[in-house]
């Protein structure tokens, strides 16, 4: 079961603070990318009275994932020291989230892709103040902030069994506001919070 009642009504400082201590307390999973791509994503907390994650809506004029709901965040190039520097920099040219407002709480573990063979790393964050954001308009169109509470709820959570390359995996989805979070976001989302509603 992904979440619990106590998870889902979490301040922000409450979910801050349980994030760095979920986060910072245990070894995560690593994946050396070999034939994969590198990326790196942000998962930015913000706070509108309750906390909310900050997802980015893919145009269709991208060539990966068109139309897809995503973190910010993006394939790690030569300059980028690390994987944060690289979901940073990706974050302010897509959405116009400046690195000054946020405060990096620790890494979850490493995803792939499935179709188009990425290897993601997701580096949860607070973002504050929460700023008027700025979808480039070119990779992204949309800015959407989902409630943690809405996330965090089991209700909110599908999952369908899809078979390929001879394989049979689970894919998840959250359905909100008319929008759907699925494949390797969801993976994330499902991840970030077991960690945060399984046992203290």
């Amino acid at each position: 079961m992904s979440g619990d009642r106590t998870s889902a009504r979490l301040t922000v400082d409450a979910l801050v603070e349980l994030t760095r201590r979920r986060l910072g307390g245990r070894r995560r999973r690593v994946v050396e990318p070999g034939v994969l791509i590198s990326a790196a994503v942000l998962v930015p907390i913000v706070d509108r009275g309750e906390p909310h994650l900050v997802f980015a809506k893919r145009s269709e004029r991208v060539g990966h994932h068109p139309g897809q709901i995503a973190f910010p965040g993006g394939t790690v190039c030569d300059a980028d020291r690390t994987a944060l520097d690289c979901a940073l920099r990706e974050s302010h040219e897509e959405i116009g989230l400046s690195p000054a407002g946020v405060e990096p709480l620790g890494t979850l573990d490493d995803t792939e892709t499935f179709a188009t063979r990425f290897v993601i790393t997701p580096i949860v964050a607070r973002v504050d103040p929460p700023p008027a954001w700025r979808p480039d308009g070119t990779e992204i169109e949309q800015v959407l902030e989902v409630p943690w509470a809405v996330l965090a709820d089991p209700r909110s959570l599908r999952e369908e069994i899809w078979a390929r390359d001879g394989a049979r995996r689970s894919v998840y989805f959250y359905d909100w506001g008319g929008e759907t979070i699925w494949g390797a976001t969801a993976r994330i989302v499902k991840q970030y919070v077991d960690l945060v509603g399984g046992p203290a």
